[in-house]
C-alpha cells in the first residue's frame, strides 16, 4: 500500500502544481528513484491537479493539489516505492517537506 503525506500552503494550487511538476525542480523534491524521469504525466480536471511518476523498481508517485481557504493549497502525495528498505512514509513526508521548500524558493524567484 502506497505511503500517503498530506500538507497545507499558503500558495496557490497552480503554483504549487506548477513547482511539482516542473522537470527543472523536480531532483529538489522527488526521492532519488524518481528524479530524471522527465516531465509527469499530468491531469487538470476544474479545480483538481494530479500528476503522476514512474521510476525504478516500482517506484512510482502520485501528487493531488486542490484549492484551500485563503486562496492555499492542499497537497497530497502517494508514494509507492519499489522495496529496496526505505520507509515509504518517511520520504513522503520528506518529499512534501523539500516540495513546500521549493516552492517558497520559486515564490520568491518570481
Amino acid at each position: 500500500m502506497p505511503a500517503r503525506a498530506v500538507r497545507g500552503m499558503s500558495a496557490p494550487p497552480e503554483v504549487v502544481f506548477n513547482t511539482a511538476t516542473d522537470p527543472d525542480r523536480a531532483s529538489a523534491w522527488l526521492p532519488e528513484p524518481l528524479r530524471g524521469d522527465g516531465s509527469p504525466a499530468a491531469e487538470i480536471n476544474g479545480e483538481e491537479l494530479r500528476a503522476r511518476w514512474s521510476g525504478d523498481a516500482d517506484w512510482s508517485a502520485e501528487i493531488k493539489v486542490d484549492p484551500a481557504d485563503s486562496g492555499g493549497a492542499r497537497i497530497q502525495l502517494d508514494l509507492a516505492d519499489g522495496s529496496d528498505g526505505a520507509d515509504p512514509d518517511q520520504l513522503a513526508d520528506e518529499a512534501l517537506v523539500n516540495l513546500v521548500r521549493e516552492v517558497a524558493d520559486n515564490l520568491q524567484a518570481g
